[in-house]
C-alpha cells in the first residue's frame, strides 16, 4: 500500500516525504525495509509503530519535502523512562530512519511501477552521501540528493534494502465472505485476483485488483503467478472444475471453504492422480480456528491463515513474541 501510495504521490507531484527504516534494536513495530508516506494529498499511508511515534515523526517529515533534503532520523526508546514518559511508547527499542523527499526523486515512477506490476523486488540502496538507487525487474533509476549530517554515530556508510514483491492470491469464486476478505488481504500487502463470471457474483469485483471473467480453468492457466489460490464458489461442482485446474497447476498454496465431508465428496468426484497432487498443499477447510461464525469470522480465518503461511509463522505465536524474539529472515544489509 505505501508503494502504491508513493507511485500516486510522485504522479501527482505531491510534496511527500517517504520515510524508509534503515536499522533496528531491540522490540520495534517495524523492521528494516518498512516504510510509510508523509504529506502525500490523501494523508498519511503506513505504520511505523503503532501510533505513538507518528506525530512527532509527521512533523520532522515536512522538513525534507519543504527543503528538497535527504534527512536522518534516529528514535531510541530503550531507557525505561520512554516507558513512563513523553510519548509513553512502552517498546523498548531503536529505529534508524531515512527521510526521502519524493520530490528529488524523478523518474522513480517507472521501478515503483515495476515492483507493483511483477514479481520481481525492489532494491533500495541509500547512501550517507544522498545517493540514492532504486531497481525493480530490471528498470533502474540513481540520483543524488543534498542531505543532512547522519543523525548517529556510525561507521555504516550505505544501506541496501530489498522489498519484496507483493504476494498474489487467486479467489476463484465470489460470495458472502469476499467484500471483507478482500480488502483484509489487500491492507496486508497482497494482491488480489477474483475469477468469477456469475451475474449474481459478478459485482464483487470492485473489492479485487484484478478481475477475471472466466472459467475457473481459464483463470489458473491466465499469464499470472500466484502464490496462493481459494476455492470459494459455493458451489459445488464449479469448486470440483476449480480442483480440477488447480491439480494441473503448481500453485504452492490451495484454500477450499467448506467442511471436511464437502472436501471428502469432491474429492470422490475427482481422479486419483488429481487428488494425490493437491493434497499436499490443499489447506481444507481453510481458515484458522479463531471462533465465531457468519462470514466476517470466516473472512477474518482465512486472511490469518494465508498471512501465517506467507511469514511461515507458527498459529498461535503472539505478535509481541515475534518482536522479540523472532528475527527478520530477509534483513537489511549494511555496508561499512
Amino acid at each position: 500500500m505505501v508503494m502504491e501510495a508513493a507511485l500516486q504521490a510522485l504522479q501527482r507531484g505531491d510534496a511527500a516525504t517517504l520515510v524508509v527504516v534503515l536499522e533496528t534494536e531491540g522490540s520495534t513495530y517495524a523492521r528494516a525495509g518498512a516504510m510509510a508516506l508523509f504529506g502525500a494529498s490523501d494523508g498519511q499511508v503506513g505504520w511505523l509503530s503503532g501510533g505513538c511515534l507518528e506525530p512527532a515523526i509527521e512533523r520532522i517529515a515536512s522538513e525534507p519535502a519543504r527543503e528538497g533534503q535527504l534527512h536522518w532520523l534516529e528514535i531510541d526508546t530503550r531507557e525505561d523512562e520512554d516507558m513512563l514518559s513523553g510519548s509513553a511508547v512502552g517498546c523498548r527499542g531503536l529505529l534508524r530512519l531515512a527521510l526521502l523527499p519524493l520530490r528529488q526523486l524523478p523518474d522513480a515512477e517507472a521501478p515503483f511501477a515495476a515492483w507493483q506490476r511483477g514479481r520481481a523486488p525492489l532494491d533500495l540502496k541509500i547512501d550517507r552521501d544522498g545517493a540514492v538507487a532504486c531497481i525493480a525487474a530490471g528498470t533502474v533509476r540513481d540520483w543524488r540528493i543534498a542531505t543532512t549530517t547522519v543523525a548517529w554515530g556510525s561507521t555504516t556508510t550505505a544501506w541496501s534494502l530489498r522489498i519484496d514483491a507483493p504476494p498474489e492470491v487467486l479467489v476463484l469464486g465470489a460470495g458472502p465472505e469476499t467484500p471483507m476478505l478482500l480488502p483484509l488481504l489487500r491492507e496486508m500487502g497482497w494482491k488480489t485476483t477474483l475469477a468469477e463470471r456469475r451475474e449474481r457474483w459478478r459485482g464483487q469485483a470492485r473489492f479485487a485488483d484484478r478481475h477475471l471473467d472466466a472459467t475457473p480453468a481459464d483463470a489458473v492457466r491466465a499469464d499470472q503467478v500466484f502464490d496462493a489460490a481459494l476455492v470459494m464458489h459455493h458451489n459445488f461442482e464449479l469448486d470440483r472444475e476449480a480442483l480440477d485446474a488447480l491439480a494441473a497447476n503448481a500453485i504452492p498454496f490451495v484454500g477450499l471453504l467448506g467442511p471436511v465431508r464437502r472436501r471428502e465428496d469432491l474429492f470422490r468426484v475427482l481422479p486419483a492422480s488429481h487428488r494425490a497432487v493437491l493434497t499436499p498443499r490443499l489447506r481444507s477447510p481453510i481458515g484458522l480456528k479463531l471462533g465465531g461464525q457468519g462470514p466476517q469470522a470466516i473472512a477474518l480465518s482465512i486472511a490469518a491463515q494465508l498471512q501465517a503461511y506467507l511469514h511461515e509463522v507458527e498459529p498461535g505465536r503472539a505478535s509481541g513474541e515475534e518482536l522479540t524474539s523472532n528475527p527478520d529472515p530477509r534483513p537489511a544489509e549494511a555496508v561499512a
